[in-house]
């Protein structure tokens, strides 16, 4: 099981973030936080080797479909999406709504899951 979708860009780390909450919107995704780990580290005075950006990303219809169909799917709500740099190195990815559904054993959601994963797919694959 491959949990996780990600490409490797020559794009810079600030001109991926950019592009992935483009196409994300383009998409009729948006993006509810973003968390600057590295700043957010330096906070409490430790520090990253590298830079990493979390952003967590949610379609509001897709959310009420399946929150409504089953709560306990909140869990893996809202979806993420990753920007690292290390070493001169840029990646984007995401974790697979297909896979994760696949957890919760009696919910039968693997059809938004697999729509929502490949918008994912989509938008990170546009932004690289």
């Amino acid at each position: 099981m491959n949990l996780i979708y990600e490409k490797e860009t020559d794009k810079s780390f600030d001109e991926v973030i950019a592009s992935v909450k483009e196409e994300l919107q383009k998409r009729q995704f948006g993006v509810l936080w973003e968390l600057n780990m590295k700043d957010k580290l330096s906070e409490h005075s430790l520090e990253l080797d590298g830079k990493a950006v979390i952003l967590e990303v949610c379609n509001p219809q897709k959310a009420q479909t399946v929150l409504n169909t089953h709560i306990k799917v909140g869990f893996f709500l809202p979806c993420k999406v990753a920007i690292f740099e290390q070493k001169g190195k840029t990646t984007v990815g995401t974790l697979l709504p297909s896979e994760l559904m696949k957890q919760m054993s009696g919910v039968d959601l693997l059809d938004v899951a697999q729509e929502v994963e490949q918008v994912l797919r989509d938008a990170v694959d546009a932004a690289v």
